[in-house]
């Protein structure tokens, strides 16, 4: 929707943070005339289901090493400061965001207002300013999108910048290299620069979530996905790139409330999200549908090439990068619960893609366990996904989502085992990993079991069945299941090695244990009690 009417508004409240641009504004413009715009100005083009393609340019990825976050009154005793939580001067910010302010006043500019949070009550409105319409087509679907009468008196909570063409200099500004992403919570505000990668910000406003949900409002955020069934019970899932969060959440018999980033009141989950950002590595219609489909006019594709003479896609290409993407709103997928707000869930899983084929493809964790998991937030690579990986990498991500997490591990970790007693939550470790041995020697798990175990845990079949303890990691393993081979429910049966099963089930405890330690100081008994046995 273009209100060509309403121009006025956003360039007088521009010039009050500093931004003198002076005719060349967009605002609030359509999916059809941003992506139009694209492929006039040669930033992108359509492929053969009319979606926008583009190249984000030197980054296909997050920064991590070039994020920052302001340290001042407010933060200095709050943030958790790590590596991924690096502190900046606010002198050397306002410094560089003056520079940035005189660049964007000589340019053409995007503007977009919207909101994050579906939940009313801790709803925040944002101004997204952008040097391109693409990433303004970003903004507009993955942020929710105001209503035309909510525009007339919007104000925002917070301002997000966006400038790929504005480089740092390092050696003036403060910065690691000429590209950053830093968050100033006094002044409200995000500055992203020297990159194109769409990706900055959606997590721009993720790390602020993980920040004022929690030490404000005592609401626990979470980068996760979840759905609903027909009779209101919830389901979240938690994991990492590549364990399968995305596709064991799109479930047809099932409302999907979201896929990446949500919040639990004291009774409610809520999407903070408008839309979804998939990856599109070798993705099918068969596998994958709902995304598949989503690829089509309003979209927007990234780092994909095309199958040679034509505009189709090639999904399966890693030329460019292996984290191709596609954005899209939330509506284009069949079965979105709207609003994005789902009852209290019943059921959690951690998902993990165990490639040492260690840990039981199904289990069961106590609170102290599932508190401890949560800040390991364990998986694992396996050869051909890095350079140089030769064998299976353990990857940790505390509470599965590090680098947009502010404040302690611990803190997230103690609002979900407070909520998983008052709510009587069950949590299951789900690995979709390896069975039988490591990468190399086993093999991986079949969706078809995965899919079984979960169904069995949300119908509760799994209540009526016996268990038995994991010797090393403690998780309770069901002795059957409905739909999956027994034979394969405890690992160390499907090993032909059984004390080559115990002793990588010991060295895979040593990792955990080891990662642990930076976080042993921030947290609970229950949850230091709960680390594997060596």
């Amino acid at each position: 929707m273009s209100i060509p009417s309403m121009l006025t508004l956003p360039k007088k409240e521009l010039i009050n943070i500093g931004l003198k641009a002076a005719d060349n504004i967009h605002y609030q413009l359509s999916p059809g005339e941003l992506t139009k715009q694209s492929v006039k100005r040669r930033e992108g083009v359509l492929n053969d289901t009319g979606a926008l393609v583009i190249h984000t340019g030197e980054f296909s990825g997050r920064s991590p090493k070039d994020k920052f976050i302001v340290k001042d009154d407010i933060t200095a005793g709050t943030v958790h400061w790590n590596e991924f939580n690096l502190p900046f001067d606010p002198g050397l910010f306002e410094q560089l965001y003056n520079k940035l302010m005189k660049y964007l006043s000589r340019k053409e500019i995007w503007v977009r207002d919207c909101f994050a949070c579906a939940h009313p009550e801790y709803r925040i409105g944002i101004r997204v300013v952008n040097e391109n319409p693409a990433s303004n087509l970003f903004a507009y679907n993955m942020f929710l999108r105001p209503k035309e009468e909510e525009l007339d008196h919007f104000k925002p909570d917070w301002h997000l910048i966006h400038a790929p063409g504005f480089h740092a200099d390092p050696k003036v500004d403060g910065t690691r290299q000429h590209n950053f992403a830093i968050i100033h919570f006094k002044k409200r505000l995000i500055l992203i620069g020297g990159s194109g990668y769409t990706g900055e910000i959606k997590k721009g406003i993720f790390s602020v979530l993980n920040y004022i949900l929690p030490h404000d409002k005592d609401v626990l955020s979470m980068h996760c996905s979840a759905n609903m069934g027909k009779k209101g019970d919830t389901a979240i899932f938690f994991g990492l790139s590549g364990t399968g969060k995305t596709t064991l959440s799109a479930d047809p018999h099932r409302k999907l409330i979201g896929d990446d980033e949500h919040g639990w009141t004291k009774d409610k989950i809520f999407n903070f999200e408008g839309g979804c950002y998939a990856k599109t590595i070798d993705l099918s219609k068969e596998y994958e549908p709902e995304i598949f489909h989503a690829i089509r006019p309003g979209a927007l594709v990234e780092n994909v090439t095309f199958i040679e003479g034509t505009n189709k896609i090639d999904f399966s290409s890693k030329k460019i990068t292996e984290n191709t993407r596609v954005s899209y709103p939330l509506n284009f997928i069949s079965n979105a619960l709207e609003p994005s707000i789902g009852n209290t869930p019943k059921n959690i899983f951690f998902l993990t893609a165990d490639a040492y084929g260690i840990l039981p493809p199904v289990s069961k964790l106590s609170r102290g366990q599932a508190m401890y998991q949560f800040i390991s937030g364990y998986t694992a690579k396996v050869a051909g996904t890095e350079a140089g990986v030769i064998e299976p990498k353990p990857a940790f991500s505390a509470c599965f989502g590090a680098p947009f997490l502010p404040l302690h591990p611990g803190t997230y970790a103690e609002m979900l085992g407070k909520k998983m007693k008052q709510h009587n939550v069950k949590v299951w470790m789900i690995n979709t990993g390896w069975s039988g041995g490591p990468y190399g020697v086993g093999s991986r798990m079949k969706l078809k079991y995965t899919r079984a175990m979960i169904t069995a845990a949300l119908e509760g079949s799994l209540e009526k069945v016996e268990f038995e303890p994991h010797p090393v990691f403690g998780m309770m393993m069901p002795k059957s299941c409905p739909g999956v081979p027994s034979a394969i429910l405890n690992p160390r049966n499907t090993w032909v090695d059984k004390k080559s099963y115990d002793k990588n089930a010991k060295e895979l405890a040593k990792k955990f244990r080891k990662n642990f330690k930076k976080y042993a100081s921030g947290v609970s008994e229950e949850i230091l009690n709960a680390a594997p046995l060596i």
